[in-house]
């Protein structure tokens, strides 16, 4: 240790500078412990390089971050999808930039209007929310209207329609239907004349007949009765004995107005001829007539 001491003051004394060593056991010590760790310390290896070039190969540059991430994004690789993405992104972008011009030139027009042109911009739109409620009024009550009249023709149509088919029963032209009586006239002597059969019809009617058909042939207003024989003819066509009468009306007035005193039936008896008088819910009228043109007749309203 005393060499060591002598070897570090002729450095010192060479070296020029005037170096005051501390005095006393702590400094001696510390020299000491300094001396023992450089010694047990491992001595530095050189780094080896990673990978060892050819004598004809130059050594690669190490690339930087950038210099990577440049090479990443460039050249681009663009899919099929990202560049529906992107149109699709550019149309919104573009769309949402006129939207936002539009609204801000409308308002920084009215941002920059003088008072008495904004109370006028508001008067103008009040007179055309006016003038739109009057349009939409009158339209309401157009379509009311319309509704009323439509509704009214409908109906009108329907009672057209039902009273062509009250019409056509009175004249022959539809059959019918309805609660009634059959009335069956049996004439095994042949007495029952034309007049007698008249006169049961009349009876009939007057009694609330709507439809009447004897045998096959429909009786209307203009009906007539002849003899023909030891038969009767209905309006040019002759029927024989059985006379079966299918009347429609109310059976509680028709079988009465036959069977009065003096009446159809009595007159019928005299003759010796049978008469049956059977009421029906149901009874069907289905003969018809072909409807006539009146040569004279015309219509008030043409």
């Amino acid at each position: 240790m005393n060499n060591q001491d002598e070897t570090r003051r002729d450095e010192t004394h060479r070296s020029g500078t005037h170096r005051h060593e501390p005095h006393g056991n702590g400094s001696h010590q510390d020299d000491t412990a300094t001396t023992r760790l450089r010694r047990e310390l491992p001595a530095e290896v050189p780094a080896v390089p990673a990978q060892q070039q050819g004598p004809g190969q130059a050594a690669e540059p190490a690339l930087t971050g950038r210099q990577r991430l440049v090479q990443g994004l460039w050249p681009p690789r663009v899919t099929r999808a990202q560049l529906i993405v992107a149109v699709l992104l550019f149309g919104l972008g573009f769309g949402l930039a006129v939207q936002v011009a539009s609204n801000s030139e409308s308002g920084n027009a009215l941002r920059g209007a003088r008072q008495e042109d904004l109370v006028r911009i508001l008067d103008e739109l009040d007179d055309r929310t006016q003038r739109l409620e009057d349009e939409k009024q009158g339209l309401e009550e157009q379509r009311q209207e319309l509704e009323n009249s439509s509704d009214q023709a409908e109906e009108a149509r329907k009672q057209t329609v039902e009273k062509e088919k009250q019409l056509g029963v009175l004249a022959g032209t539809v059959a019918a239907q309805g609660p009634g009586i059959t009335m069956t006239i049996e004439d095994t002597k042949g007495t029952v004349e034309a007049d007698m059969l008249l006169d049961a019809i009349q009876e009939l009617r007057a009694a609330g007949a709507e439809a009447i058909q004897v045998n096959g042939v429909r009786v209307v207003a203009g009906t007539f009765l002849t003899d023909s024989g030891k038969s009767v003819s209905v309006d040019g066509n002759k029927i024989n004995a059985p006379y079966r009468f299918k009347v429609i009306g109310k059976p509680q007035d028709l079988e009465p107005a036959l069977n009065i005193p003096g009446g159809v039936v009595q007159t019928l008896e005299k003759e010796q001829a049978t008469v049956t008088v059977e009421r029906s819910t149901k009874i069907v009228v289905d003969a018809l007539r072909a409807a006539q043109q009146p040569d004279y007749a015309r219509s008030s309203s043409q």
